[in-house]
């Protein structure tokens, strides 16, 4: 049995029953791929899971060779491989960065950004409707409640406070009150209680007696027995009598505190320092070391007695001082503070007793009579100083102003012979004199004091005062002359200002006769009439009128034919002056300046604004004499006739103009006339004579369309316009009526296209950029309107139109934003303020809005549109006197631009009103600020 050959299968495969080698996986010729069971992981959780075990020790970190990091990095089996990406891991990784793949690189990158930019704007708008669809479906809470939150501006007082306090929503156990809680009194307590006794000191069995030092360990330092709450008020009283007796006076030997009133005293005792208190005691050594080494040094003592005062211990201060004050006698400074550090009784001793040591001391006698409180006191005082000091020119003036105006006179008197160098002393004196005695004075003054140019504006204010005006000059010219022989230098800026004040005193012809000594000195001669125009400028802006009126009169005398000298005087007296002493100056004016038609038309103006239409006819008719076939005089005469309504004499004057002198706005102004008369025939009959003789006048195109619009001759209109075009391409208001009649004609491709070829021809222009987005508005194409206004803002970003335009094309929320950066761009643009302003009109901010509209017509008092929504803003929330200011401030200002304001008061049914009456049409026509 035991050699039994054992029979083998032949067919048996060689590797059964063999383990399979290391990373073998069945199936991977044939493409399949291996598979891991729960047994092959183990347990349910992530070798990087933290584990449960919180005090388990760390586990040691497991050392890698290189070798095996790269074995990491590298993983190229077959399931990690895909067709696009290739491997998890790039083949190349280890392979160096060259030129080649940089430039491969920035190819592939570029071609990246040119497919992203093709998509882009697909992107952006799928992007924002994405994001509108969902703050549609999904607003927030604040914008569902809006509109709830504007109704809340209509709850009355009544149905505010009715509103129901919020109810408590919290649970029961979270309302109910936790339970007090009692802690047990010791049984010795209850215990002592328990025979009705009343105990006043400490129990030290107690465990309150650990709170008192001493108590319960009794040993050889420490007293036994029971504390009495008696005695620590005893105590306590001792030391605040011993806290009294310590506070006591060191000059007279009395205390200083009420013993009554010393806890309402307490106060003042508090230290104020506040600082570190090592620092004080540093520096009260470094003191006593100056003074010791140094005791005549008053500083060291003031500075010492200030450290103790700062630190709360006045009385120690007080100590000091006076300690420094027996060491120096004869130092002012530390009586003075001394008698600063004491109270008042006791700081008149002291500073008696240091006027006996330093009697010439102006400061000590100053202080010893403001500690006087009577009057009486005070001369006592004044005059007693005036006994050892009769030269201070201090005590004299404290003394006058304690008299009354005789004794003042006699204190005075002795005065100026104590001080006869002293220009305030002489001139309080002549002003206390009679006009004789004041005329010695002032000679007296004059001969001790040669070099002092008040003393002679003085006398010229009194002759002046006293009716001798021919002696005002005679004595400014001897002024000028006795100070250049004294060698006192002439300064004109001291002199302007010694006019100045003379002219606000009321000394007319000082202030003239002053202007006219000191006009010309140190000037030279090329620099007289800038100078002197300066000069009339300066004291106009001091309010000085005279002085300016001096300086014109001295400046036309010297150059009687400069016309811009003779402008200015005439403005100057239109804006300050009376018509009177304009017209007078621009008669003057034109008898030596003929030939300068803004006189003449000044003059004509003012006789006309006052009612004398005859004089203004004369004045103008010189004018013609003197300038003849002048444009200006010719429109100013038919101006005058057709204002006054003698429309005949206006045709005759135009006529004459036109064949006298043939000009672009003579033409103009004759078809003007004959279109307000309604005249339209003739009107277009002169307007076609004049495009043929002045084709590049763009107004005269303008109005021969305009006239044609009105009679309904559209086509007609259309070609006039484009032939204007052609000969004034650059005319802007020519381009917007030509696109308007599109637009009205329902053209809106062919209007769009007309501001496009304007913009093209004048590029940069807001205007014509501003009408392209209102046509988009007009048409609701919003969209299309803001894409304009970004590209608006981009060409022209410094303009003030377009910003004022954007403010309001804005949701509500986004104004006040797009308002602040209209202001960083244009800060003083006219347009923008008054858009600020209308937005606070709109938020109901009626004092803000006020502010800015004041400030826009402030900076742009031309500007016609800030007017009216100014006029609109007060006639609905202001008070009749407002009303009322706001009109007149725009007929003084008379305003001439504006978009609506021009096209009101430019309308041929308007062409004679007044401004007060434009104002009220463009206010009607303006809309609320929504």
């Amino acid at each position: 049995m035991a050699n039994i050959p054992v029979i083998s299968n032949k067919n048996k495969k060689h590797f059964l029953g063999v383990p399979s080698p290391l990373g073998y996986v069945a199936g991977v010729g044939r493409g399949a791929t291996g598979f891991t069971t729960r047994s092959d992981i183990g347990p349910a959780r992530d070798a990087n899971d933290v584990s449960d075990d919180r005090h388990a020790p760390p586990s040691a970190k497991r050392k890698k060779n290189d070798k095996d990091d790269e074995d990491e990095d590298e993983d190229l089996n077959d399931s990690n491989y895909d067709e696009f990406s290739g491997y998890s891991g790039s083949l190349f990784s280890k392979d160096p960065y060259d030129k080649d793949d940089e430039e491969a690189d920035a190819i592939y990158e570029s071609i990246d950004k040119r497919m992203d930019e093709k998509r882009k704007e697909y992107r952006e708008k799928r992007m924002r409707e994405d994001l509108e669809r969902y703050r549609q479906e999904r607003p927030k809470i604040q914008q569902q409640f809006s509109d709830l939150k504007r109704s809340l501006t209509n709850v009355s007082v009544d149905e505010w406070t009715n509103i129901p306090e919020v109810g408590d929503s919290r649970n029961r156990k979270q309302r109910n009150a936790r339970s007090e809680k009692f802690t047990p009194l010791p049984d010795s307590v209850l215990s002592r209680n328990l025979g009705g006794e009343s105990a006043t000191a400490i129990d030290p069995r107690s465990g309150i007696s650990s709170m008192v030092p001493g108590i319960a360990t009794p040993g050889m330092l420490t007293p036994t027995g029971d504390l009495d709450l008696r005695k620590i008020g005893q105590a306590r009283n001792t030391l605040m009598n011993v806290k009294l007796s310590q506070v006591s006076d060191s000059v007279t030997g009395q205390t200083v505190v009420d013993p009554k009133g010393y806890l309402t005293d307490l106060q003042s005792m508090i230290p104020t320092y506040g600082g570190d208190i090592n620092d004080i005691k540093k520096a009260r050594l470094l003191l006593k070391s100056v003074r010791e080494t140094n005791p005549n040094h008053p500083p060291a003592w003031i500075a010492s007695a200030r450290l103790e005062e700062v630190t709360g211990k006045v009385q120690m201060a007080r100590n000091l001082i006076m300690k420094g004050c027996e060491t120096n006698p004869q130092s002012e400074d530390l009586w003075l503070e001394a008698a600063r550090l004491q109270p008042i009784d006791t700081a008149k001793a002291v500073i008696a007793q240091a006027a006996r040591h330093i009697p010439t001391s102006v400061r000590i006698w100053i202080k010893a009579a403001d500690l006087e409180n009577e009057s009486k006191a005070k001369r006592r005082v004044y005059r007693k100083a005036l006994e050892h000091i009769p030269n201070s020119v201090r005590l004299w003036k404290a003394a006058v102003e304690m008299e009354n105006p005789e004794d003042a006179r006699i204190l005075l008197s002795r005065a100026v012979e104590c001080c006869n160098t002293s220009v305030e002393l002489w001139l309080a004196l002549a002003r206390l004199e009679t006009y004789e005695n004041a005329r010695k004075v002032l000679n007296k003054a004059r001969e001790n004091i040669p070099t002092d140019k008040q003393i002679w504006t003085t006398a010229a204010k009194l002759e002046e005062a006293n009716g001798n005006i021919h002696m005002v000059e005679k004595i400014v010219e001897r002024s000028i002359s006795s100070l250049n022989a004294n060698g006192v230098e002439i300064n004109r800026d001291q002199w302007f200002q010694e006019a100045i004040e003379a002219e606000k005193s009321g000394a007319i012809h000082t202030c003239q006769s002053i202007i006219k000594a000191v006009i010309s000195i140190g000037i030279e001669e090329e620099d007289r009439k800038q100078t002197w125009i300066d000069d009339a400028e300066f004291c106009a802006k001091e309010n000085s009128y005279e002085c300016a009126r001096s300086v014109y009169a001295y400046a036309l005398q010297i150059f009687p034919s400069k016309k811009s000298i003779w402008l200015r005087a005439a403005y100057f007296e239109k804006n300050h002056g009376t018509r009177e002493s304009l017209e007078y100056l621009l008669q003057k004016s034109v008898a030596h300046c003929p030939k300068s038609e803004v006189l003449w038309l000044m003059g004509a103006k003012s006789k006309w604004m006052a009612g004398d239409v005859p004089a203004a006819r004369g004045i103008l008719s010189l004018a013609f004499q003197a300038n003849p076939n002048s444009e200006d005089i010719w429109l100013a005469a038919v101006k005058l006739e057709s204002e006054n309504r003698e429309y005949e004499r206006a045709r005759r004057l135009l006529a004459k103009a036109r064949a006298s002198a043939p000009t672009p706005r003579v033409m103009m102004k004759s078809a003007r006339l004959e279109w307000a008369l309604e005249n339209l025939k003739d009107a277009l009959m002169l307007l076609d004579e004049a495009v043929k003789v002045f084709p590049e006048f763009d107004k005269l195109w303008m109005m021969k369309g305009q006239i044609e619009e009105q009679e309904n001759k559209i086509e007609d209109a259309g070609l006039t316009y484009t032939q204007g075009l052609k000969k004034c391409p650059n005319s802007i208001p020519l381009w917007i009526l030509s696109s308007n009649l599109e637009e009205l004609k329902g053209t809106l491709t062919k209007s769009r296209s007309i501001l496009e070829r304007g913009r093209l021809k004048n590029p940069k222009n807001s205007k014509l950029w501003l009408e392209a987005i209102r046509i988009e508005l007009r048409a609701n194409l919003n969209e299309m309107a803001n894409t304009m206004m970004a590209r608006a803002l981009q060409e022209c970003g410094q303009s003030g139109e377009l910003w004022a335009e954007a403010i309001f094309m804005e949701s509500k929320p986004q104004r006040k934003s797009k308002s602040v950066d209209a202001l960083k761009k244009c800060e003083h643009d006219s347009h923008v303020l008054l858009a600020v302003s209308k937005l606070f009109w709109s938020e109901h901010k009626f004092v803000k809005c006020r502010d800015w509209f004041n400030r826009t017509v402030k900076i742009d008092p031309d500007f016609g549109d800030a007017w009216a929504y100014f006029y609109k803003f007060e006639m609905m929330h202001g008070t009749e006197e407002q009303q009322k200011n706001v009109m007149d401030r725009c007929v003084t200002a008379d305003p001439k631009h504006g978009e609506i304001w021009c096209r009101i008061s430019k309308h041929i049914s308007n062409w004679c009103c007044k401004t007060s009456e434009i104002l009220k049409f463009v206010t009607k026509e303006l809309p609320i600020p929504i």
